[in-house]
């Protein structure tokens, strides 16, 4: 592969007679002025705001402003550009958007970036009215063309037509007159009950490319005269080089120069295999001296010690103290500790640099938000932003791993590339162990519980104590630390919850559901032992706590129903119930389990109701609850990242911090709810409830609550 050939994101958008639709946008908000721009061919292209590109064979590129790392954006914009654009889903294409903060922002961040289960969310309308406005300029250009009344032109899967005269197009044909067009101030968008491909199960777009070897991630770039760089970091958190020798590496076949960066020592060669042989000859000093040297055991006693100092007000409704005094109540109380989570996504950190003849770098990558990447490498690189473009590339996941505060990934690859000048092409990577062993942690969390159930299953008092790292740096309450816990779907007349910040050297970051991952196991866990104590039924007990009519109440009810939950199960399995609210979507499960041969669970059978508003997609909506689950019980399964001695990391890659196997995975059954409301984000909210759903029916079955996670290394200890 040439230079020439891994420019998709620049040049193949200039090639070609089209017309390109773009809606502006000021920031959080949509204007009143959609452009309509040539893209090459007959005109220059105009880099306005562009969101849609129609090709002169027919297709029609819809410009991602979210990167595409299995969660499904490029099939869900694209089919609510498709809607309004009434096109054939087969004509229909992707790629990422060029990065911009402004012409592609988020809406619900005011920049760039993908996250927060909110790339459907923020884009529904914006999408519709860019495909909604590509339909009128096409259709305005026809009519002059055919010198006709606007009003007596259909489009019906991609096709202009006019009854009257018999004629018929393409998109294709029209694309350069359309783009001369005014668009239309405000579109006309359909109504919801005329929708012909959103709530239908399309194909993704991406799945052909990604099945046949054709989609192209960071990795497959190869241009010329290529150097692989990789990074020797200390497995302390906080450590630093003292001193280092690199004579032998330097010895090893292939590589080109070492250099000290501000994260370690980077070692630059012909090949990965060279530089992974010259890192391993690599003799490092580190300075300890600012490292975090506890282990988690001596950690998880300093969280606990917490639970006896004053926190930070999440909630207080009622009078806690007050009421855990009445008589006649059952009393439980309990303390849960979460491990420290590695995000493991299959594809590590990876980025390409190349130098132009200009002066100008282009950065490949997976960037979650490029425009950070920008930012920080024209910082490094001593280069106006201008002079730096970030193309993003397809991920193989990251579940939170890509979408961290001033790009850190993004500081050591262009720290990297600028030590060694920059002469030539240079490929920074991650192996899966500096990933696992790379920090940037979902946080280690302790909660402390206490709650009062009265005779008849109402929860008269709850108490919450969560003891954790403040994900956003913060020294007063971090939401994400409490989110799940300070907002309970249940109506209990006294309630208390507070929050401490522990400071580490170990870096956090959300994980996929950030705070739910461990409010939502904490929550529905002791709600279901408070209901144990007074005989009550895990599911009519939650239904009697919330309005009948809530969202959480009707996907609850679902997942019962689907469960035929009451019937007794097989005999040897039992199962759990666990319902989560989390970033604006309703998700309840059942969990189906039993003791496998092993000692610890065996999940046979996943029910699960989602509630997130119009179902733009529910093929994608599926995988996504499917993947969750998968990807939840993994977790709490197996996973932790442990610090042993001294506080060195103990897990490296796959094998002691594995994944759930295939045969490993449960039958998932998932029923999307019917609704009306705007739709809300399916990456995350699969997670949350399948830990305490398992964790409900691990305690049916054996009669022991689940008090640290994982499971399995509790059992096996």
């Amino acid at each position: 592969m040439t230079i020439h050939d891994i420019r998709p994101t620049r040049r193949a958008f200039l090639a070609g007679a089209g017309l390109v639709i773009g809606v502006a946008i000021a920031p959080r908000f949509l204007s009143a002025a959609p452009t309509g721009i040539p893209a090459g061919g007959s005109g220059e292209l105009k880099a306005l705001n562009a969101f849609i590109k129609v090709g002169p064979d027919d297709t029609v590129t819809v410009l991602s402003k979210h990167i595409e790392f299995g969660q499904g954006p490029f099939t869900g914009l694209a089919t609510l550009v498709a809607e309004e654009l009434d096109a054939d889903w087969s004509q229909m294409r992707a790629v990422h958007s060029p990065t911009d903060n402004k012409v592609y922002a988020n809406l619900s961040f005011g920049l760039q970036g993908t996250g927060g289960s909110s790339s459907i969310a923020n884009a529904y309308e914006q999408m519709r009215k860019a495909g909604a406005t590509a339909r009128a300029m096409l259709v305005a250009a026809a009519a002059a063309e055919w010198k006709v009344p606007v009003a007596e032109i259909t489009v019906e899967k991609g096709r202009i037509k006019h009854a009257v005269s018999g004629k018929e197009s393409g998109f294709g044909a029209f694309a350069d007159k359309a783009a001369q067009q005014v668009a239309p101030a405000e579109p006309k968008l359909k109504d919801p009950k005329d929708f012909v491909l959103i709530g239908t199960e399309l194909s993704k777009l991406d799945t052909q490319g990604k099945t046949d070897g054709t989609a192209v991630f960071t990795l497959d770039i190869m241009p010329e005269g290529l150097l692989t760089a990789v990074v020797a970091h200390p497995r302390h958190f906080g450590a630093v080089v003292k001193s280092f020798d690199d004579g032998d590496a330097r010895k090893v076949p292939g590589v080109v120069d070492i250099k000290q960066v501000p994260q370690g020592v980077a070692v630059y060669a012909d090949n990965t295999f060279s530089a992974l042989k010259g890192r391993d000859a690599l003799t490092i000093e580190w300075d300890l001296s600012k490292a975090e040297t506890r282990s988690s055991e001596e950690l998880t006693v300093e969280y606990v010690r917490h639970f006896d100092k004053p926190g930070l007000e999440a909630a207080n409704i009622g009078n806690v103290d007050e009421a855990f005094r009445q008589k006649g109540l059952q009393t439980v109380e309990a303390q849960i500790v979460f491990p420290f989570l590695a995000h493991a996504p299959m594809e590590p950190l990876d980025a390409v640099f190349i130098k132009a003849d200009d002066g100008s770098v282009d950065i490949y990558n997976g960037a979650q938000f490029p425009g950070f990447d920008q930012q920080v490498a024209a910082k490094i690189l001593a280069l106006d932003e201008e002079k730096v473009r970030v193309n993003t590339q397809m991920a193989g996941g990251s579940f939170g791993r890509k979408a961290q505060f001033g790009s850190p990934y993004m500081q050591e690859a262009a720290s990297v590339y600028a030590a060694i000048g920059g002469d030539r092409p240079l490929k920074h990577m991650w192996t899966r162990e500096d990933d696992i062993q790379g920090g940037f942690y979902r946080p280690m969390y302790a909660h402390k519980m206490r709650g009062a159930i009265d005779p008849t299953g109402q929860i008269v008092a709850w108490e919450q104590i969560i003891v954790g790292q403040s994900i956003m740096a913060k020294a007063d309450l971090d939401s994400t630390s409490v989110e799940g816990a300070s907002n309970l779907p249940y109506k209990i007349p006294n309630l208390k919850v507070t929050s401490h910040n522990i400071t580490l050297s170990i870096p956090p970051l959300w994980w996929r559901s950030v705070g739910h991952t461990h409010t939502g196991f904490a929550v529905e866990t002791f709600v279901d032992e408070l209901f144990s104590r007074v005989g009550r039924d895990p599911v009519e007990g939650r239904l009697a706590l919330i309005d009948a009519s809530s969202r959480h109440a009707g996907v609850l009810r679902k997942a019962a129903e689907m469960a035929d939950w009451g019937a007794a199960p097989p005999a040897g399995r039992a199962r759990g119930v666990a319902v989560v609210e989390s970033f604006g979507s309703f998700v309840a499960q059942v969990a189906e389990i039993s003791v496998g041969s092993d000692g610890a669970p065996r999940v046979h059978k996943v029910w699960c109701a989602v509630d997130c508003g119009v179902a733009v997609n529910p093929n994608i909506i599926k995988a996504q609850m499917e993947g969750g689950i998968g990807y939840g019980l993994g977790a709490v399964l197996f996973d932790a990242i442990t610090l042993g001695k001294g506080g060195k990391i103990t897990q490296s890659n796959f094998h002691d911090y594995r994944s759930i196997r295939i045969n490993e995975m449960p039958d998932v059954a998932v029923e999307i709810i019917k609704s009306a409301e705007k739709p809300t984000g399916v990456g995350e909210p699969g997670v949350p409830p399948i830990g305490p759903a398992v964790a409900n029916a691990w305690r049916k079955l054996t009669g022991a609550p689940v008090r640290q996670l994982p499971i399995v290394s509790v059992i096996s200890s």
